[in-house]
């Protein structure tokens, strides 16, 4: 194509494609800027788990693109992870790339960038299959377009931009099957859907049920002509699963072996839905919440809506036409209250938050559906348009009325009479290109500006109600802290430039950091993790409850800050732990190295597995692997009460079962409560805070002041053992306990645990008088070991069955230690040791993804020939 005929081209088509893009671009761009975000803002655009994990996750993206990890295993992830598995759920867009342009400390503006990009090619996209479906006046095909990618179900949920891929691929999906049933062309169902299934195997999953319902509902419409269809889409359809498998297998078997588990069924009808919900949710502007308690966001404009039921109103259209698809409805609307069909569409696994995941079907149903309606509206449709245009007002009305006074609070009556006046224009413009008073081409305009103004008005609320539900963090959040922290990081790699090590913060700025900075640690809070290990951690005291999503190495113990190779801290305030020393600073921040942290392994001997662990008895749990690993018999904690001194703000009731409760006296102010200690020398103090009913505190956090210091952190989250220091000498020591949060905190009756660091010291200098240092890259790890006998040798790398083990190039069997850390026997003499991870299933689905697109390739050849 030479440029003459590129801007022919432009002329005829591809301005309305750019406008398809742009609109929605500009809208969510313009949005955005009431609200103060824009490029370089102060005010980001990461909101909810934007902050927390999608920037931390493509700030290693980004370090996997500059060569600093490797994209099949992440050492920085809650001691370590799978990243392929990662990359499948959080960052297998093709947009994600572009991060490679920016620096981790701008990655705020990257997602900004990326989201606009992709809500615009979600716009572009469904032009490209309108018009290529529906003959209707070009703009109008550009108006659909930006009802589709501003629909509330996008825009309420556009922090989750892992999710934005997948509305470029649904329209293209389905004009693949339309080319395949009217065609026989198979080309652009195959790519679609690969790269739906790569981009997001969990979204993929959901647009993959729906797209074979679309084709046998297509399928019925006319069976004799479509009935030819059937094998070259199921052929296609298989080949491009196939070739996804590159992806989906290692995330299958990864969340099969790894822990993951399915939803148990215990009720018929999902939570707080209403008979209104789908009239309510049409309305402009409604949102209610994307947290828990929520009902489905399905609002993808008034015009289309209009059209839709007209599909179903108009004669024009045959009756088996309206009864296919409206079967399609009639199980989408089944599945908002049914909640067996719900957790159907969410593949057996409840959503935690973010509430009808599915329910964006629903609105593409509506606006294909749309399409269809508007091809057979004309000048003369008796009155069915405008029909439908006055009565659902009434609707909106009724349902507003006659619905229960505590239910729908969150559709306020300006959302009421911006919905009906936005009706009430639709129909003005109608009636007068009815009346012949405004043309066709007028009206198309007209249309197309009014829905744009709704859709801007519409996302505006969403983008607000994100605002009120979750926040949108400030930039500074993220990127104030990064020079330093960063600084400060990297200063620790100099250090241990040989051997691996982990390195935790005192001061998070999230529960992802080790992503964004590269470094080894135990937190995490990601969708994709291996249970197994992390719930081990938990029985060892690092807080990792009910299905693990959030692992938290704050409050706890310096036996486990040895025992998983914690060498570096990195704080704002002063390290009150025996054995750390301060080794740099930079800005507020300072490094500490711990003395006593163990290598990656440890050489223990067969009795390893044998180790017995008390339940629900962390320190226990501690003091059993300390003694094994040492091959001691000692005891390191003991329990003791403190004084309580003084109390503000705050009513203590003690309770029957060792159970106390903190009562607020005036709401909103933090309840207060000084203890006195006596502390014999060369102890380290912690106060034990566990919660009688963790499903009472979620918002309770605890400020423990001690020694000049002042840590925070949220009860259920982190772990118990609040840090009050280490006393060389005897002493007496006054802190303070601040709670918030909640009118009452019940616990334990708070006693005091105190470590004897002599003991510690002499069983650490035991289990690293044993350790084995490892050399780390990629996903490979190297040492050397010289055994005056035959051992075990345990590694504080979570077991995984993709890695291999081999001593002196042999391959040897790898066994798991209580599910959770890697494990294997190492003989009596000098040896090589070479460690190397690939995700499980990457090999097959490997080979699957060259066999699916080798043999689509030849299907698609065969095809073409026999054409010709």
């Amino acid at each position: 194509m030479n440029f003459n005929q590129l801007k022919n081209y432009f002329k005829r088509e591809g301005k309305y494609g750019l406008a398809a893009f742009a609109i929605p671009f500009f809208i969510m761009m313009f949005v955005y800027l009431s609200l103060g975000i824009y490029w370089g803002s102060d005010r980001s655009v990461l909101a909810s788990d934007a902050f927390s994990q999608f920037s931390n996750f493509h700030a290693s993206f980004n370090n996997v693109l500059h060569g600093d990890q490797s994209i099949f295993y992440t050492w920085n992830a809650s001691l370590g992870l799978n990243y392929w598995s990662l990359i499948s759920y959080y960052l297998g867009g093709i947009f994600t790339p572009i991060v490679f342009f920016f620096n981790n400390e701008n990655i705020p503006d990257a997602l900004y960038l990326l989201t606009l990009i992709k809500i615009g090619s979600a716009g572009f996209a469904f032009w490209y299959y309108a018009k290529n479906t529906y003959k209707i006046p070009q703009w109008s095909h550009v108006t659909l377009s930006v009802s589709y990618a501003l629909m509330s179900f996008i825009t309420a949920h556009s922090e989750l931009i892992m999710w934005l891929d997948i509305f470029m691929y649904l329209p293209l999906v389905i004009l693949g099957i339309n080319r395949v049933m009217d065609n026989g062309k198979s080309k652009l169902l195959f790519v679609s859907y690969l790269l739906l299934f790569i981009s997001n195997f969990y979204f993929g999953f959901m647009i993959g049920i729906f797209s074979v319902c679309y084709f046998f509902a297509r399928l019925a419409t006319k069976p004799k002509e479509y009935k030819k269809a059937i094998v070259p889409y199921f052929i296609t359809s298989i080949l491009a699963g196939l070739s996804s498998m590159i992806m989906i297998l290692p995330a299958f078997l990864d969340l099969k072996t790894n822990g993951e588990t399915l939803s148990e069924m215990t009720k018929f009808k999902t939570e707080a839905t209403a008979f209104w919900d789908i009239v309510i949710k049409n309305m402009v502007g409604v949102f209610d919440t994307t947290k828990y308690g929520s009902i489905p966001f399905i609002y993808v404009g008034l015009l289309p809506l209009i059209f839709c039921i007209f599909y179903f109103v108009t004669k024009k259209v045959k009756l088996t036409q309206k009864l296919a698809y409206g079967s399609i409805f009639v199980l989408l609307i089944a599945s908002f209250y049914l909640e067996p069909l719900n957790l159907f569409w969410h593949g057996m696994h409840a959503p935690n938050m973010f509430l009808f995941r599915f329910s964006f079907l629903f609105s593409f149903l509506v606006v294909m559906l749309a399409g269809y309606g508007w091809e057979k509206f004309t000048k003369d449709d008796n009155g069915a348009l405008v029909s439908i245009a006055l009565i659902l007002p009434i609707l909106f009305v009724l349902a507003k009325l006659t619905a229960p006074k505590d239910s729908y609070e969150f559709a306020t009556l300006t959302q009421l009479l911006v919905t009906i006046l936005f009706v009430l224009l639709y129909l003005t413009a109608i009636i007068f290109f009815q009346l012949k008073k405004l043309s066709g081409k007028k009206l198309t305009i007209i249309l197309l500006l009014m829905v744009s103004g709704e859709a801007f008005l519409n996302t505006s609320y969403m983008l607000n109600g994100i605002l009120k539900d979750w926040n949108y963090a400030s930039r500074s959040l993220y990127s104030e802290p990064y020079p330093n922290y960063k600084k400060l990081v990297d200063k620790a790699d100099d250090a241990n430039k040989d051997t691996f090590y982990r390195l935790e913060s005192l001061a998070p700025i999230s529960s992802n950091d080790s992503f964004n900075y590269g470094f080894s640690g135990v937190s995490m809070f990601s969708s994709i993790r291996n249970r197994h290990s992390s719930t081990f951690l938990n029985d060892l005291g690092y807080r990792s409850r009910g299905t693990s999503l959030n692992t938290r190495y704050q409050n706890n113990t310096l036996f486990m800050d040895s025992l998983v190779g914690i060498k570096h801290n990195i704080s704002d305030q002063p390290v009150n732990k025996f054995g750390f020393e301060s080794t740099g600073k930079a800005g507020k921040y300072q490094l500490y190295e711990n003395e006593y942290a163990m290598p990656l392994g440890v050489l223990t001997n067969e009795n390893l597995y044998k180790t017995k662990f008390p339940k629900n008895d962390n320190l226990g749990a501690q003091t059993a692997l300390i003694n094994q690993l040492s091959n001691y018999n000692d005891t390191y904690f003991s329990f003791t009460k403190p004084t309580l001194v003084d109390s503000k703000n705050t009513t203590i009731v003690y309770k029957e079962n060792n159970r106390v409760s903190f009562k607020e006296i005036k709401p909103n102010i933090a309840k207060t409560i000084d203890y006195d200690i006596f502390v014999p020398a060369g102890n380290q103090a912690y106060l034990s805070l566990f919660p009688s009913d963790f499903s009472q505190i979620e918002s309770s956090s605890a400020t423990i002041r001690s020694q000049g210091t002042n840590y925070k952190s949220q009860i259920n989250i982190t772990g118990q053992y609040y840090n009050l220091g280490y006393f060389e000498k005897d002493s007496t020591l006054r802190f303070t306990l601040e709670l918030y949060g909640t009118k009452d905190v019940d616990l334990i009756d708070p006693p005091v645990v105190l470590m004897d660091t002599n003991k510690y010291q002499s069983a650490m200098k035991e289990i690293n008088n044993h350790g084995l240092d490892f050399k780390v890259s990629g996903r490979k790890a190297t040492a050397t070991v010289e055994n005056p006998e035959d051992q075990v040798l345990m590694t504080t790398i979570p077991y995984d069955k993709g890695w291999t083990a081999k001593i002196d190039g042999q391959k040897v069997k790898t066994k798991d230690f209580k599910d959770a850390f890697l494990t294997f026997d190492v003989p009596k003499g000098k040896h090589t040791i070479a460690l190397s991870f690939l995700p499980p299933g990457i090999i097959p689905g490997s080979l699957l993804f060259v066999f699916g697109i080798a043999s689509f390739s030849g299907y698609y050849i065969f095809l073409t020939k026999r054409k010709k």
